[in-house]
């Protein structure tokens, strides 16, 4: 028995070490931030600080007299998905898009902010810092959610709204979608510490597969992408408090205060926010159509850039000129 005691610190020591030497083996550490902004960052980037402590990565192309649309990117991605959607506006828009904050090259919000509220402030601290007074907002997914509160807390702003699979329509239980494993578990307690030092490349891809129905739209490079931002400092840690922040959805009567033109554009094959999200969105925005593209997940501006940015500019057309 004096001897088994004896063994025991042995045993409980070399579990230990080798946890510690597992630790080390999957690590993935942060990446620099030069290193990152020289990669990602090109010669439209600009790095403005739009609020106390909150630097910003925006890109503000085209004519600076043009209409201006502005794009909100979705949870975990970053201003790079509009890349096929900016190539074909700017040549008669304004664009501006920008990192949200925990996201791509802005980095963490200040005060570790990611609700509704904070999210919006970002948009109006953007707007204000590129002199905007109105605009059309568009967003996918997460920015959806963000455009869609902005719209209802600055309606003098909105010229036009555009939801691309947008998250916070009220939906039945039953239609509740289901969550990539990048997304579960960020929101599983313990194993979202974990996810601040251990991010495999594998899981990243995984996830993006499973948000999107053209898989050739997840090439290599996008799958860098996306695992190398989150690598960003505190990035990592911004999106396990973002997935631990309570998300309100929106009520019929919420929605019915949208008075923006507004264009609802959908993945038929969406698997997080399913396309009867996009009848609700329709139904209850007094001012909206619908486009729904078969064969289309989570990301239509990615999976299919040049079907959806032609809806939106039959849609900017039918707006006319705003600024």
């Amino acid at each position: 028995m004096a001897a088994r005691r004896r063994r025991w610190p042995w045993v409980v020591g070399a579990i230990v070490a080798l946890l510690a030497v597992a630790l080390l083996w999957l690590r993935t550490p942060d990446l620099p931030v030069d290193e990152l902004r020289a990669k990602y960052a090109n010669a439209e980037s600009e790095f403005v600080e739009v609020m106390p402590g909150l630097t910003v990565h925006v890109r503000d192309e085209g004519p600076v007299l043009g209409s201006v649309v502005m794009l909100l990117h979705g949870s975990n991605a970053s201003l790079h998905t509009w890349e096929p959607w900016v190539q074909q506006l700017k040549a008669t828009h304004r664009v501006i898009s920008f990192d949200h904050p925990g996201h791509g090259l802005t980095g963490p919000h200040p005060r570790d902010c990611y609700t509704a509220a904070c999210f919006t402030e970002v948009v109006e601290a953007v707007a204000k810092n590129r002199k905007l007074d109105r605009f059309v907002i568009a967003g996918n997914s997460m920015g959806g959610w963000i455009a869609w509160n902005y719209a209802l807390k600055h309606p003098e702003r909105v010229a036009g709204l555009v939801l691309v699979d947008a998250s916070g329509a009220p939906l039945p239980p039953e239609a509740e979608p289901s969550q990539p494993i990048g997304f579960r578990l960020a929101r599983t307690p313990g194993v979202n510490q974990l996810m601040r030092q251990i991010t495999p490349r594998s899981m990243v891809e995984k996830s993006l597969r499973q948000s999107v129905s053209v898989q050739d739209s997840v090439t290599p490079t996008v799958v860098d992408r996306y695992w190398e931002l989150l690598r960003y400092p505190g990035n990592r840690r911004a999106t396990g408090i973002r997935f631990g922040t309570p998300r309100e959805t929106a009520t019929p009567d919420v929605l019915g205060k949208i008075g923006a033109p507004t264009l609802v554009m959908w993945g038929r094959e969406d698997r997080l926010v399913p396309a009867q999200a996009a009848t609700v969105f329709d139904e209850y925005i007094p001012n909206s159509r619908a486009v729904i593209y078969e064969d289309i997940g989570h990301i239509p501006m990615e999976e299919a850039p040049f079907r959806s940015v032609g809806d939106l500019q039959a849609f900017l057309g039918e707006l006319g000129p705003f600024y």
